[in-house]
């Protein structure tokens, strides 16, 4: 039968609750980076606002941001570092239309009950979970998405330890499985040094044998890589052909590589600044229409916390957002659960595993 795009019921504005509901409170900023006292906080969801009698809906929403009134009449979710003074950012903490303020949890579930929105934690899952069913859903999805969306990718350094992991990461990079790449220092380095040397932290990514003074390897790879000056210059000066960073270089797919307080080196490409890291990292999300969170927790709340549940299309048209997350430890699928967000899936497992039954699923390995 193949995926079927859930469709999205918008509230029936035409009810006495949203007829009744008074405008949204609106008050000027004052200071840059400062919201007004009571200001509106944002969810995953989507959420409406009545402005001079219509409900408008912000429509690039993310977790924890002030909604802005724009000159033209859009809203605009903004964090609130980056309020500037003059901006018109709504009022209100309630969200059943008491302030003028709806959010619309439930727009993409059947059934009559569209209204009675409720923020739910849903139960965990654990390592006895069955996964057969979320494997197809993926698969079917995942080859939709090739075609009609935009699928990105939030990689810890696993990966970049197995020989065929990498591989298989490689092919989905090749057969247009991947649109965009988020990681850290760590990801990228070990990927590169495991092109250049066949190590990860000096150890064959194959044979799992160290190597003399292996562990020398990474810091070699990324001095070389600072020497070359970028990794794209790196790659043509070394000769480097395989690897999952290489893929995303020759198929021109964008990567965001962020730092930590504990990087050695770092590549030239990795993003230092956290606040600059987040803004480059919320370039790729705010594209995203399917997210894959594999092996790290830092990047996965994050992400999750900078992706809405929705996306408004160039039509008009509003779809779910699908977010996985992939982890051996049910502490960190969990993490993510704790959002409440209805299209978010977990699974328990070694990523290497999982990218292996993902490759094979979609024959590209």
């Amino acid at each position: 039968m193949g995926f079927q795009m859930p469709k999205y019921r918008e509230p029936d504005f035409t009810q006495e609750i949203f007829v009744n509901a008074p405008d949204a409170a609106i008050q000027e900023v004052e200071q840059d980076g400062v919201a007004p006292e009571y200001f509106h906080s944002t969810s995953m969801y989507p959420e409406y606002f009545k402005i001079n009698g219509q409900w408008l809906l912000a429509e690039e929403s993310r977790m924890d941001s002030s909604v802005v009134l724009c000159d033209d009449g859009r809203l605009a979710v903004v964090e609130n570092r980056n309020l500037k003074k003059g901006d018109k950012v709504i009022l209100g903490r309630s969200e059943n239309c008491e302030e003028g303020i709806y959010l619309h949890a439930r727009g993409f579930q059947e059934g009559e009950d569209q209204n009675s929105d409720q923020f739910v934690f849903r139960q965990g899952r654990s390592r006895e979970t069955s996964y057969a069913r979320d494997y197809d859903n993926l698969f079917e999805l995942l080859r939709y998405e090739r075609e009609h969306g935009n699928i990105l990718w939030v990689m810890g350094p696993a990966f970049s330890f197995d020989y065929d992991a990498r591989a298989a990461m490689q092919a989905m990079v090749e057969n247009g499985y991947v649109h965009g790449l988020m990681a850290g220092n760590a990801l990228a380095t070990h990927d590169l040094e495991g092109a250049h040397l066949h190590t990860a932290l000096g150890q064959d990514i194959y044979t799992q044998v160290s190597q003399p003074n292996g562990h020398y390897n990474h810091l070699d790879v990324i001095n070389r890589v600072r020497r070359s000056g970028s990794i794209p210059q790196f790659i043509q000066d070394y000769h480097i052909d395989n690897g999952i960073i290489y893929s995303c270089v020759k198929h021109q797919v964008p990567f965001v590589l962020t730092g930590s307080i504990r990087d050695d080196g770092p590549l030239p490409e990795v993003i230092g600044d956290a606040y600059q890291g987040q803004s480059a990292m919320r370039s790729l999300t705010k594209k995203a229409t399917t997210v894959i969170c594999l092996a790290t927790m830092l990047h996965t709340i994050a992400t999750g916390n900078m992706t809405p549940s929705f996306r408004v299309l160039e039509d008009g048209t509003i779809r779910p957002v699908y977010l996985y997350t992939v982890d051996a430890d049910e502490f960190v699928v969990n993490k993510l659960l704790d959002r409440g967000s209805l299209s978010a899936t977990t699974i328990v497992t070694n990523v290497q595993d999982f990218i292996m039954l993902v490759g094979r699923g979609l024959g590209v390995i």
